[in-house]
């Protein structure tokens, strides 16, 4: 075959196989494929079901149709996001925090802002994760070039720091045995575990980013989640705003999956050695790979945080709970050791000496359902599986009765 002069870019060449979410896909699409007959449940990737509330679509229906009209049609908008949608999620999710609209850029989701932030920090830092993570963190930095090789013996990347979070420790790292480094990627409550990290944990890092000169990106994607006193924010915490910026997404509040609309907090007081703003730095690149979020998500985003959204949004996050406790009654009825479930919609269970990937295909082939093998958020998720809890009622209750057959 004719190829090109042009040589592959070698950091994708590192990365193992396939992205951890469509390598379960294909495998549920082989499984379909021996099996057409076969009625599966999916409790892998965390997409949510449920409808989005009436009041976020009507806000979008009229966005959407008012583009047809000459005095409703918008072109451009900001890069940083809608002035309106900037003031509403400060006034909402940070009042008092010391945040104001101008910190906040509005995007395409969470997921998306994590590799724009990538490209904002280069390729020469040296980056910490929890393990297990979510895997677009150590994906994106093996893209930017931060890493070396992959090592087969370990299941871990070279110049990446993996934080160990396990029952054990609480899932929150001993930071006393944490190397210097330039980044700490945080998300809490954690995916996949679950874990929320407590006030006096999140000192703890804020301080121990201090005293390296670190940079925080925390990940609050599921904090609308939290039903206890850890905090929603990073920036609860004291000192903060010098060493953290946070994102966030409506995905998982609203069943903005698909809509795709959240945001990224850089406070001015956050600083590169040099006394640069970082905030100014990520402004140039927003504005240089980004034409801003859509207008008819931000108008969605602005009914999500009307009085009335705000209740349609805590429905469809109880809604979710419901079922995260379905799933924990069923596998500890079983006698599994089950984390996570009270401050996020995944449920971490332990199976002790097993490989994930065993796990997951046991639960495929014999109970047709779906979840996610604990290895593929790094090697500290070995010997577990995430189970989601986003799925319509009739089908986690189906899907805990298979459960309870195959382990019974």
């Amino acid at each position: 075959a004719y190829t090109t002069k042009v040589s592959r870019n070698a950091n994708i060449a590192k990365l193992q196989a396939g992205y951890l979410f469509p390598e379960i896909a294909r495998r549920r699409a082989a499984h379909l494929l021996k099996h057409p007959d076969a009625k599966i449940i999916s409790l892998g990737i965390g997409d949510t079901t449920e409808p989005i509330p009436e009041v976020i679509t009507n806000a979008m229906a009229e966005r959407a149709h008012a583009l047809s009209t000459v005095d409703g049609y918008s072109g451009y908008g900001a890069e940083q996001g809608e002035k309106k949608l900037r003031a509403a999620i400060a006034a909402t999710y940070y009042a008092d925090l010391g945040i104001d609209e101008t910190d906040i850029f509005v995007s395409d989701g969470a997921k998306c802002d994590i590799s724009r932030l990538q490209v904002l920090f280069g390729s020469k830092v040296k980056i910490a994760v929890q393990d297990p993570s979510y895997p677009a963190y150590v994906d994106s930095s093996v893209i930017m070039g931060q890493t070396d090789l992959y090592q087969q013996d370990v299941q871990k990347y070279g110049n990446i720091e993996y934080m160990r979070c396990s029952p054990e420790n609480g899932f929150f790292p001993d930071l006393s045995k944490v190397p210097r480094t330039d980044i700490i990627f945080f998300c809490s409550p954690n995916n996949p575990t679950g874990a929320a990290a407590s006030r006096d944990q999140l000192t703890q890092l804020v301080k121990f980013a201090k005293d390296n000169g670190s940079i925080i990106v925390y990940d609050s994607a599921y904090a609308m989640y939290i039903s206890d006193d850890s905090p929603k924010s990073i920036f609860e915490i004291p000192g903060a705003k010098e060493v953290a910026l946070e994102t966030a997404s409506f995905s998982k509040y609203a069943g903005f999956t698909g809509v795709r609309l959240g945001w990224t907090v850089v406070p001015k007081e956050l600083l590169f050695s040099d006394g640069h703003p970082v905030a100014k730095d990520f402004n140039r690149i927003v504005c240089t790979s980004f034409n801003g979020a859509s207008t008819i998500s931000q108008a969605g985003g602005l009914g999500c945080l009307s009085p009335e959204g705000l209740k349609a949004m805590q429905d469809v996050v109880g809604f979710y709970k419901e079922n995260t406790k379905i799933i924990v009654d069923t596998f500890e009825s079983l006698g599994f050791n089950v984390y996570g479930a009270k401050n996020a919609p995944y449920v971490w269970v332990h199976f002790p000496d097993r490989n994930s990937w065993d796990v997951f295909a046991e639960i495929l082939e014999k109970a047709n359902v779906v979840t996610t093998p604990g290895s593929g958020f790094g090697p500290g998720g070995e010997g577990f599986v995430r189970v989601s809890a986003f799925g319509h009622r009739e089908n986690i209750i189906e899907a805990a009765r298979r459960l309870k057959q195959l382990y019974k």
